[in-house]
């Protein structure tokens, strides 16, 4: 029997809803008590994760944000919310901002693009309940330039702590603005995400789950999302005034609530030294964008209309009648109806014949047609996803893309892109590489330097397991899939053939995943048995890699979660599921979330440090993008022999290991010819 004098203040502590309701009853509540809160108005990471990785299902989102139905709102808390119009005011909130260590900073615009969105209005908090609101660029607001004159030293000061809730936003619409804002800096939106993995991070779910308080709705100020909508602009001064600063005043108040938190989950390293300096980074980079060339993009995409119309003539030439290849219905009925490719075919739950790519897979070795219209496929996708839509993602103002990065998109750390996604570029077909070839340097004078972690995460594999026989061979700085296939083959690397070298290599990367014998018959076209044995053989020759998974699940099952190295939590309820198939996934990313998230570290760090030493020497050069193991810069040419080493050391350094660290550095007139 659980007691209840030790179980309650922990539960209650932490807010564990669910739990608490079945140990307590259903009357059981959490949430602490409100001082005043916040609006949901900022863009928030928009994919939300459970603690399995993935997205968390409509039950317990609505668990999160209506698990107390009783919470207070703004007319019922005091709170002291000043407006500052007059530069008296404003001078006496710059001497109160001085003295303090730490404040919170939000900003008021006119939409969720900080490249477009007209900047309305600052709010400060550094004390519960009491917050102020400084309106700009508005009728009888003071001048930009006194503002920006005025607010220049405390933002600035890099002696005082800047709060915000998903302030990657803020500090880039400032940017924009051109505004400079020097750290620390502290995101409440981060730390949620770190010390409340499995739940949602937006503000309003946060305030109601956190401090039992219900925000007042951006709606009830502008009306509903849709072309009728209002402007921020418009709303009178009085309701944004307080809208804004109770922005402030409740981000203050969840910086109260989640920091202490931080250390007690001794996340304090991941928080402190890797994400939020990784904050001015990722804005940095953002802003600067990548340029696309846009005739290279045509001319692409005409290419990929004329191979597509081929490959649809010759589909429908053995197929012997035309139909249409994207409708799944049809491309069914010629498939298994009118040429039998197989005597029983799939069907899906609508009892339509399945034709997704796993199906088409099994069936392209023995079929040419299978075959082209899985190119077909492909091609249409690079032609309608890439060819067509990036284009369209340049920014006329500075003919660049300018994607978003999100730090709490991933349950593994991995930084998400997105609008537009640039981490998914094509890389391993030849067709596909042809997208990063338009990705080229802002002008004459200047490259694209790709620097790219060599097999990271089988080095961080081999660091962590301690394994001997896998660190010996990433110290003799050999080919790491030759050696692998001679241990597993027994033979002398010379004699290791190409086809051995693949199969190892497959197996490297898939023991990473936990991928199973019949998993592994599938990657590699071999009948179970034999992949069976290739792993047992594997495990042979690299006992303490299977000693090192082991030990990662009897850990994930008794404490719940996994870690990196440097202390980053994935949180795994599910490796103790009764369902088989729901532990085996929940069992493979214990396996894999900390070699791939300790991967993520890393490169973090080494972003961080490339950036400061990079805006300490001044360069012209500019970190542009990061694709998981890969940094993209682009790069003044005169500026090549400094920058390459800085870059190769920060990130050899970054996160040191049991085994040497590599990086391959190549530079080009686009990111093809760099990489």
């Amino acid at each position: 029997e659980p007691s209840q004098d030790l179980l309650k203040p922990l539960i209650l502590e932490w807010e564990f809803n669910t739990l608490g309701k079945r140990l307590f009853g259903p009357s059981f509540k959490t949430g602490h008590a409100f001082k005043t809160a916040t609006p949901p108005k900022k863009q928030q990471d928009q994919v939300e994760l459970d603690f399995s990785g993935n997205q968390a299902s409509p039950e317990e989102a609505e668990e999160v944000s209506s698990a107390d139905a009783h919470f207070k709102t703004i007319s019922d808390v005091q709170h002291e919310y000043t407006c500052i119009q007059t530069e008296p005011d404003l001078d006496n909130l710059i001497q109160k901002l001085k003295q303090q260590d730490c404040f919170c900073l939000d900003t008021e615009t006119t939409g969720l693009d900080p490249k477009t969105v007209e900047l309305i209005g600052f709010s400060f908090c550094w004390e519960a309940g009491t917050a102020c609101y400084l309106p700009v660029n508005g009728k009888g607001c003071l001048p930009d330039s006194v503002v920006k004159d005025k607010l220049s030293a405390i933002l600035t000061n890099p002696n005082i702590k800047k709060v915000g809730h998903n302030l990657k936003y803020d500090l880039s619409v400032l940017a924009w603005n051109g505004y400079t804002v020097s750290g620390p800096f502290i995101d409440t939106m981060i730390l949620h995400s770190l010390v409340k993995p499995g739940q949602k991070h937006g503000m309003d779910v946060v305030a109601e789950a956190l401090l039992g308080y219900t925000p007042v709705s951006i709606e009830s100020l502008i009306g509903p999302k849709g072309k009728d909508q209002h402007s921020m602009k418009d709303v009178p001064l009085a309701a944004l005034a307080e809208y804004a600063a109770e922005d402030a005043d409740v981000t203050w108040q969840l910086f109260e609530n989640l920091q202490p938190k931080i250390d007690l989950l001794n996340l304090s390293r991941v928080f402190y030294d890797i994400e939020m300096p990784l904050l001015p980074v990722l804005v940095s980079m953002e802003y600067e964008g990548i340029r696309l060339d846009t005739d290279s993009m045509v001319k692409f995409s005409a290419q990929l209309l004329e191979i597509k119309t081929e490959l649809e003539k010759e589909i429908h030439g053995i197929a012997d009648s035309e139909f249409n290849i994207a409708s799944p219905k049809q491309l069914g009925e010629v498939l298994f109806e009118k040429l039998k490719l197989v005597e029983k075919p799939k069907k899906t739950k609508t009892g339509q014949y399945a034709t997704n790519e796993n199906v088409l897979q099994t069936l392209s070795t023995e079929h040419e047609i299978v075959r082209k219209i899985l190119k077909f496929r492909a091609v249409t996708k690079l032609r309608s996803t890439y060819a067509e839509a990036l284009p369209q993602s340049i920014f006329e103002e500075t003919d660049r893309i300018h994607t978003t990065f999100h730090q709490t998109a991933t349950a593994t750390g991995r930084l998400n892109s997105q609008n537009p996604n640039l981490q998914n570029i094509p890389i391993r077909r030849e067709l596909g590489q042809e997208i990063r070839r338009a990705f080229v340097p802002r002008r004459d004078g200047f490259c694209l330097l790709s620097a790219d972690y060599s097999q990271i995460e089988l080095r961080i594999m081999a660091s962590m397991s301690g394994d001997p026989a896998m660190q010996s061979a990433f110290e003799t700085g050999g080919d790491i899939h030759a050696a692998t296939a001679a241990h597993v083959y027994k033979v002398d690397i010379e004699n290791v053939t190409k086809e051995m070298r693949r199969k190892a290599k497959t197996v490297n990367f898939g023991v990473m995943y936990g991928i199973s014998a019949f998993g592994l018959s599938q990657r590699l076209g071999i009948p179970r048995k034999e992949a069976a044995e290739i792993i047992e053989h594997y495990f042979e020759s690299f006992p303490s890699i299977k000693d090192y998974m082991e030990e990662t699940l009897e850990s994930a099952r008794s404490k719940g979660y996994v870690e990196t190295l440097t202390g980053r939590r994935r949180y795994l309820p599910d490796v103790q599921s009764a369902n088989g198939t729901i532990r085996s996934m929940a069992e493979r990313n214990a396996i894999n979330a900390p070699i791939q998230g300790t991967a993520a570290d890393m490169i973090k760090l080494a972003m961080s440090a490339i950036w400061r030493a990079m805006e300490g020497r001044s360069f012209e050069s500019r970190l542009v993008l990061q694709v998981h193991d890969e940094l993209i810069f682009d790069l003044e040419e005169s500026e090549q022999q400094e920058i390459e080493p800085l870059v190769r050391e920060s990130m050899i350094h970054a996160l040191p290991l049991e085994v040497p660290i590599e990086v391959e550095i190549g530079s080009g007139l686009h990111w093809l010819e760099a990489h």
